[in-house]
């Protein structure tokens, strides 16, 4: 069943479809698309949305394959040809709406173990649009027996606008093998760059929560309270995807290689019934 909410609160308005991963549809700031946007009805799949959740991972699990507490997990390979799991559970699965009002709405997912992952959790996602901020709180709570590894993200795509510039400080840059995995990390200072010839698909660390991207349009700044930003454009594209996230690609495989701790690589661990959440802000303004 299709269900949608349309949130409105001065000039900011945005989609959500709670049955399409409770993704965003669209962000708007009157009749311009902040994230790629579509009318919530006219959406047909989650990976044509603005926006989705990244629970209980973001990014990849490495060939498919989690290895936590001496046991070997295969997942399933959930990105066409590609032979990993990516993006976590979340953004395939239908949400419940527990509340919703003109500018608020919040939203709930149980997960049971299955083949997609084997640790059962709670997640919600509650949206609140302000006259030129949307904020989204994503939470998750461990509901299995053991200590489960857990990620929160979200997977935003910006409108790369004429003259668009992007913005961020952060520590250090993961680079990828030709599998799109992780290799190793250098020093990195984030980037201050134009986005039409920008060709980015890395995870940032050392992030300092905030990303400004600017056009002769609209200034949109990003922020969150997590250290991990993934930024994924190139040239032949016309968004740029700036990722919050709360750990590294494939972190929970990277764990205890060549000396990489949990909190090196961002990953929490929840003890049974333990929670954890995440913030994310889209504060927008015209130029």
């Amino acid at each position: 069943m299709t269900t949608s909410l349309h949130l409105r609160s001065g000039p900011l308005r945005c989609d959500i479809r709670p049955d399409l991963g409770g993704c965003l549809a669209g962000l708007w700031w009157g009749d311009q698309p902040v994230l790629r946007s579509t009318p919530a009805e006219a959406l047909t799949t989650v990976r044509q949305a603005g926006s989705y959740p990244l629970v209980p991972f973001s990014n990849r699990v490495g060939q498919a394959r989690l290895k936590w507490a001496g046991t070997s997990h295969p997942l399933v390979q959930n990105n066409a040809a590609e032979p990993h799991a990516i993006h976590g559970v979340g953004w395939q699965r239908p949400w419940e709406v527990l509340e919703a009002d003109p500018q608020f709405a919040l939203l709930s997912y149980e997960h049971k173990p299955d083949a997609a992952w084997p640790f059962a959790f709670d997640t919600s996602q509650a949206f609140r649009l302000r006259h030129d901020e949307l904020e989204v709180t994503l939470s998750i709570t461990n509901q299995s027996s053991q200590a489960a590894p857990v990620g929160l993200g979200w997977h935003p795509y910006f409108v790369k606008r004429t003259g668009s510039h992007l913005h961020f400080a952060a520590q250090g840059r993961w680079e990828m093998g030709e599998d799109k995995l992780p290799t190793r990390r250098l020093p990195s200072p984030g980037l201050d760059a134009d986005c039409a010839a920008l060709d980015v698909d890395h995870c940032f660390d050392g992030w300092n929560g905030e990303a400004v991207l600017s056009d002769g349009q609209l200034r949109v700044c990003l922020s969150a309270n997590l250290s991990h930003l993934v930024v994924f454009t190139n040239p032949t594209r016309d968004t740029v995807a700036i990722e919050p996230v709360s750990h590294v690609n494939n972190a929970v495989n990277l764990l205890g290689q060549e000396g990489m701790t949990a909190d090196a690589l961002g990953l929490r661990v929840l003890l049974p019934g333990e929670s954890m959440s995440a913030t994310m802000a889209i504060r927008v303004e015209a130029v």
